[in-house]
């Protein structure tokens, strides 16, 4: 019993983790976009994607500046 338990619990966790990975990924997207827009400081970027921190706002504006 306390196997299933703990199975079901890792389980859990796993699916969470997808979740929150999968949501930070389409965040990286949206934040990709609107630096590529370039209509937006990263300032105003970070207020409507608070998910990711400013440096990695930055680390991704420097990423994208690499592509163009």
């Amino acid at each position: 019993m306390m196997s299933l338990f703990d199975n079901e619990q890792i389980m859990k966790t796993y699916w969470k983790d997808m979740e929150n990975t999968l949501a930070h990924k389409k965040d990286r997207e949206t934040a990709e976009r609107m630096i590529k827009d370039g209509e937006l400081s990263l300032e105003k970027i970070a207020r409507y994607v608070p998910s990711l921190s400013f440096d990695e706002l930055k680390e991704l504006e420097a990423e994208v500046k690499q592509l163009v």
